[in-house]
């Protein structure tokens, strides 16, 4: 699947992914390939992105929004420590 991240400002990360792994406001979830539509907010804590070759990439969020259809995802957060 694909996996979008931007802040106001620019893009953080954008390619293929196997999961990523976001602080929502009611807990932490995971997005596999062919997970269902989702709109949802996120909270403060830490996104974990696990790219097609197993290696992982984690940042901070303050908080943002998630969204997914069709195996495209997309964070729009509002600032990022790496």
């Amino acid at each position: 699947m694909n996996l979008i991240v931007l802040t106001p400002e620019k893009e953080i990360f954008n390619g293929e992914i196997s999961s990523v792994k976001v602080p929502g406001i009611n807990g932490q979830f995971e997005i596999l390939n062919n997970h269902a539509p989702i709109v949802a907010a996120l909270g403060k804590g830490d996104v974990r992105i696990l790219d097609m070759k197993g290696e992982k990439k984690t940042f901070k969020i303050q908080k943002g929004f998630i969204e997914v259809l069709k195996n495209e995802v997309s964070l729009m957060v509002q600032s990022i420590k790496e």
